[in-house]
């Protein structure tokens, strides 16, 4: 990697894909023209690129991985066909100083860093890439002269193998139109495009004097306001006593009207009969309606008359509240509308009251409207599912208990969990801490007809815990072992057949709730539970273990 200059030094030179061989001053003016200054980062990045190209096999297809952004990647677009745009070099921000040059098929490859061992005899070398030193405080000169001398000495490599995974080149998908900016973007980011989600590094600057918020309304004094009809509802509130709408949209005024008008504190309204909206305009009602339609799914009804410009969602059966929280949290980011519900995967009764939604401004622009319909298209928001009334298969796991060393209080436990659901215990069996002892348990109550198999305890980390072999002797499938529930962390979840599977961890047997308490519902609502689901409640599954338990009114697994 040397060649001689005009003093008789040596110096290094660098190679690209094709063979070309670069002098330290010929890479440097290379630099200049397409990184727009002389980087550090960017030569010692192009000695990375010829160690990784001179231990390459020659003539094979590569890609190349990056583990930063900071002018790596331009040694790598400069000295190989590689480039972002074309999608040959995959740039994964992990702030480390390396790359990684790959069989494109593969995936056999080299992995080339800056090792800070071999870099401690550059001091200024070192200053720079372990940051020790402010860049205004930094020798250039000598730093150049460091990294022209140290040339590839400074580097460690390694052989690796990318997962499949990461060779595979991702397209964008399914492609759709934003309802919000009426562009083209990847449906797999949700109801609207990213940046209309706030991910964004634009700043409004355009401005209006016009206000385009509501249509030109025109305004009465209140004296003038009888035998006409107010244009919206109009809310009375008595502090801590009474709030509601007083006067509803399109009520007419009476004289008597006027003094409890005045106690409200109007001064003025507005009235139908003076303004005429013209179709470019919603009002509050028919958007309110026209979202509960939308938003109502199975087992939920909705207000059909708009109170205070809002509907109200209620309950049609006792069940599950189910919320589609990615949907409802588009749903918001959108100018003009709201939605807010009570937590889902929460036990309802019929008629509960589940979550409300309206307009914000008395009136939306129909191009708001429609984008919010747009949004709305397809699945409801919310649904009641039903909660089954499942045969229960109970095994006790323990030797202690089986040889009656111990007396068992799991089953009264379940039983009582799962009667309250409807449910009906089929039997109840205690087996020793033993594979085939717990495998053939297992299949006595699936053959007796067991809907949802509640196995207790044997699932922590001592030897004599053999709970979740046993099942899978049975023909446990789909495993989930691990929960981020506090009480509850070594709880297992899966199925045999069309059977569902609960392992319960010993800890049932001391706190009153547990994670039992929280997947029991979802369990009985035929809800498919995935690792997904789990690491989402790890948000509010801390127990906190009030001397006084009031849950499920506490924020357990909220």
């Amino acid at each position: 990697m040397t060649n001689q200059t005009k003093e008789g030094q040596t110096s290094p030179s660098y190679q690209d894909h094709e063979g070309t061989l670069y002098s330290f001053d010929d890479l440097l003016e290379l630099i200049r023209s397409f990184h727009g200054h002389v980087a550090p980062g960017v030569i010692i990045g192009a000695a990375m690129v010829h160690k990784v190209l001179s231990l390459m096999p020659e003539g094979i297809l590569f890609d190349v991985i990056c583990e930063t952004f900071n002018c790596l990647p331009d040694a790598v677009q400069l000295l190989t066909p590689c480039t972002v745009g074309n999608g040959w070099l995959k740039v994964y921000d992990f702030g480390r100083f390396a790359l990684t040059l790959y069989e494109k098929y593969e995936g056999k490859g080299i992995r080339v860093f800056m090792d800070p061992e071999k870099a401690k005899d550059w001091s200024e070398i070192r200053n720079w890439y372990l940051k020790l030193t402010p860049k205004r405080e930094q020798d250039s000169s000598l730093l150049m002269e460091q990294i022209r001398r140290a040339g590839t000495g400074i580097l460690g490599c390694q052989e690796v193998e990318i997962a499949p995974c990461f060779r595979q080149k991702e397209g964008l998908g399914e492609v759709i139109i934003c309802p919000l900016c009426g562009e083209a973007y990847p449906s797999k980011d949700g109801g609207i495009c990213r940046p209309c989600q706030g991910e964004t590094p634009y700043v409004l600057t355009g401005h209006s004097d016009k206000d385009e918020s509501s249509p030109p309304l025109k305004k009465i004094p209140l004296k003038k306001a009888v035998g006409h009809r107010v244009l919206h509802d109009m809310t009375m509130i008595v502090p801590r006593k009474e709030k509601g709408a007083l006067f509803k949209n399109g009520q007419r005024i009476t004289v008597g009207d006027l003094c409890r008008l005045q106690q409200m504190g109007r001064q003025s309204l507005y009235v139908i009969d003076e303004n005429r909206i013209n179709s470019q305009w919603i009002h509050e009602d028919e958007a309110a309606l026209a979202f509960g339609r939308s938003m109502a799914g199975d087992g939920v009804t909705f207000t059909e008359s708009p109170s205070e410009g809002k509907v109200n969602f209620m309950a049609l059966r006792d069940g599950l509240f189910v919320v589609d929280e990615k949907k409802m949290e588009m749903f918001n980011l959108l100018p003009g509308v709201m939605c807010a519900c009570r937590h889902g995967y929460t036990v309802v009764s019929r008629g509960d009251s589940l979550a409300g939604t309206r307009a914000v401004p008395l009136f939306l622009t129909i191009s708001e409207f429609n984008k919010a319909m747009t949004l709305l298209s397809g699945t409801p928001f919310f649904r009641v599912a039903k909660i089954r009334k499942a045969s229960v298969g109970i095994l006790v796991t323990g030797t202690e208990v089986f040889q009656g060393w111990v007396e068992d209080s799991f089953i009264p436990i379940i039983r009582s969990k799962v009667e309250r659901f409807g449910c009906h215990v089929l039997q109840s069996l205690i087996v020793p801490d033993d594979r085939r002892a717990i495998c053939k348990g297992v299949k006595n109550l699936l053959d007796m007809g067991t809907e949802l198999l509640i196995t207790t305890a044997g699932l922590s980390v001592d030897p004599d815990d053999v709970t979740r072999q046993g099942l899978i002797d049975a023909g446990l499938e789909d495993v989930l072992y691990g929960a981020p529930i506090l009480p509850g962390a070594m709880t297992l979840l899966g199925r045999i057949g069309k059977t569902q599977v609960i392992g319960v961890p010993a800890c049932a047997l001391y706190f009153k709730n547990t994670s039992l308490d929280l997947l029991l519902p979802r369990l009985l609502a035929g809800l498919t539970i995935t690792s997904t689901d789990l690491a989402s409640m790890g948000h509010g599954a801390f127990c906190l273990e009030c001397k006084k338990c009031t849950f499920p009114v506490c924020p357990f697994g909220k």
